[in-house]
């Protein structure tokens, strides 16, 4: 198909890349790599900006306890913004880790990824993460060009099968990233005390809001959160969540 790569990384993983320049696009150009849809979809959004190493740790858990075992069993399509860095390279390296089978697409700005294949990348572009298996490039030349895109990639996969949006840390993007899932009707779990937007976006579901986004997005009713204070408690909640929000939606 015009516009489809494969590209291999340099551990000898290989993925299948799409470029797209319209949301019209979609679903031909995902069909075009062998993504089809009306099945589950798990979207992750988020950063991983100022995480002690502690926490990083306990947010590890959650992928290769929880949303890695819960895509495998569902057979579910996982979305995400497909880089090599903070919390969105947790789900590849868990995905591997518990040798899953699940589609995991990288969607992405492909002006601000360096792709495997390219010789001479330039040095400010931020490689992908080798374990995904599908990958998206969008049109874009800034960080937050692709959350549209992600939410779209995630509407067209699921194409009124359940989805479920995982929100984790983040910065001003990810406030991007919660609306363009809320628009849609997408339900977002919000991990508080993973940092940042996760903390600000738990606070104003307490009723403690002090950002007008934050406060809008609360009363949107498609936001609920799990704490990580008790990482046992934790994992166990966000499991039983996901599960519940995909079983319940119609």
């Amino acid at each position: 198909m015009k516009n489809c790569l494969k590209l291999t990384f340099d551990g000898g993983q290989t993925a299948l890349a799409i470029r797209v320049a319209q949301q019209a696009e979609l679903s031909d150009a995902l069909e075009g790599i062998g993504l089809r849809g009306s099945r589950s979809v798990l979207v992750v959004v988020g950063g991983a900006s100022n995480i002690s190493e502690a926490d990083f740790l306990r947010i590890q858990r959650l992928f290769t306890e929880v949303l890695a075992p819960i895509a495998e069993s569902l057979g579910a399509y996982v979305v995400d913004g497909g880089t090599d860095a903070g919390v969105i390279q947790l789900m590849g390296k868990a995905r591997t880790q518990i040798d899953a089978k699940f589609a995991l697409i990288g969607v992405t700005p492909e002006n601000k990824v360096a792709l495997p294949n390219q010789e001479e990348p330039a040095a400010d572009l931020t490689p992908l993460e080798p374990n995904h298996t599908h990958f998206v490039l969008v049109p874009g030349n800034n960080w937050g060009d692709e959350s549209a895109w992600i939410s779209g990639v995630a509407t067209v996969l699921a194409n009124n099968a359940p989805s479920v949006t995982i929100l984790l840390n983040g910065g001003e993007i990810t406030f991007e990233d919660a609306f363009s899932s809320v628009n849609v009707g997408r339900s977002v779990v919000v991990i508080a005390g993973s940092g940042r937007t996760a903390d600000i976006l738990a606070n104003a579901l307490r009723g403690q809001a002090t950002d007008e986004r934050a406060k809008k997005l609360a009363k949107s009713g498609k936001l609920q959160y799990i704490d990580l204070i008790d990482i046992e408690k934790g994992v166990e909640n966000l499991g039983k969540i996901i599960k519940d929000l995909l079983d319940n939606q119609e």
